[in-house]
């Protein structure tokens, strides 16, 4: 979540400071990290824990 702020903030600079393509780049950043967001809200159990699945012995 803190991640997301944060791009949240550049976005916001680079809009007033009239930079374009950081501006796409930084929205491609954000939907990826608003998605992982989802995946571990929906991943998370009634008391808050979160299945990380079986460790691979390789």
């Amino acid at each position: 979540m803190e991640i997301r702020d944060n791009l949240i903030d550049r976005i916001t600079e680079a809009e007033q400071q009239g930079w374009l393509g950081e501006i796409e780049g930084l929205h491609v950043s954000l939907s990826g990290a608003e998605s992982k967001i989802r995946q571990l809200d929906t991943a998370a159990s009634a008391d808050g824990s979160v299945d990380l699945g079986m460790p691979k012995i390789m």
